[in-house]
């Protein structure tokens, strides 16, 4: 069934596209071309989280949509980190990975059920029939997801870029020069490996009326539309990421210094889970601060940040949202 498909490849000064991996296709060489040369009408990305790296890959969805301006694009995302891509207008589809749902039947041993979902999991990729899939992620869990669309181009990176063995999964794989560089750059060379203009395509997150008329309430309620500055303090992480978390005494510290030298108002913004930490900070500032409501999705978050003059956090999502 494979036969009359081909593998392109390819040497570049920064990026290589090395032979084919695993899924059925042959090893067999021919002119490097672009994947913009091709007839690609439905695409899926795979990025499956975390909210920042979600976050970090969206300029990337704004350059394929600059590319493949008539394409289907579909993006694979786990569900915590869907919220910041529903509504996107470079996007056509969001595909939420249930991992938590089958994580459940996994402990419980709900062994039909898991089954049975995963089964219609695959048909459901299986029939979107994608032409090319991108795999952002570069872990084993990507590489299987991108391999069971059965999609003819599969791109992701190179070995020694990747995790996990992901490269066996991909047939069309980019180098990069080093690994020591931003996500952002990552994400940038992955698309310039298959030809394409990443230079002229611009991104800015779009965010619903509803959520920008809840953050411009919540604005009216403290007066602040005529303070300056505002500071956003973020001192929260979720559980997994506590190693991360800078210490409560010292944001509050901070946050007073700036309070007394430039006259600055903080918000205290938090998500689920770090609503305690904020008022820890809170109750160890000896100047007055505005603890925010609870936000109901990141894109109410990302309005907050949008009418703050700085933001003030740890290595989070909402540090990526608020950049």
């Amino acid at each position: 069934m494979y036969k009359n498909r081909k593998l392109i490849t390819g040497h570049g000064s920064l990026l290589r596209i090395d032979s084919p991996g695993l899924w059925g296709l042959r090893r067999k060489k021919l002119d490097r071309l672009s994947i913009k040369d091709r007839s690609i009408t439905r695409i899926l990305i795979v990025r499956l989280s975390a909210v920042g790296d979600v976050v970090r890959t969206l300029p990337s969805l704004a350059s394929l949509r600059k590319n493949f301006p008539s394409a289907r694009i579909a993006w694979i995302v786990e569900e915590k980190s869907s919220d910041i891509l529903l509504g996107q207008p470079e996007l056509d589809e969001v595909i939420v990975f249930p991992r938590k749902a089958w994580s459940q039947y996994l402990l419980t041993g709900r062994w039909r059920s898991l089954t049975r979902e995963v089964a219609a999991f695959i048909r459901r990729l299986r029939q979107e029939r994608f032409d090319l899939t991108i795999d952002f992620h570069g872990i084993l869990k990507s590489g299987l997801l991108s391999a069971l669309t059965g999609a003819g181009f599969r791109i992701g990176f190179g070995r020694g870029f990747c995790k996990e063995m992901n490269y066996l999964f991909s047939n069309w794989r980019v180098s990069l020069p080093h690994n020591a560089i931003s996500r952002f750059e990552r994400n940038r060379r992955l698309l310039e490996g298959m030809g394409l203009d990443t230079k002229s395509a611009v991104f800015r997150l779009s965010i619903p009326r509803e959520d920008r008329e809840y953050v411009e309430d919540f604005f009216k309620q403290h007066d602040l539309k005529s303070r300056y500055p505002i500071v956003a303090l973020n001192p929260g992480t979720s559980d997994k990421m506590a190693f991360k978390r800078w210490f409560p005494e010292s944001y509050a510290r901070v946050a007073d210094r700036l309070v007394k030298e430039t006259g600055a108002t903080i918000i205290l913004t938090w998500g689920p889970g770090e609503r305690r930490t904020a008022e820890e900070v809170q109750s160890l500032m000896e100047s007055p601060c505005v603890i925010l409501c609870p936000t109901t999705s990141l894109k109410q978050l990302a309005a907050i940040y949008q009418g703050c003059h700085l933001y003030l956090g740890n290595d989070t999502g909402p540090m990526h949202i608020a950049s």
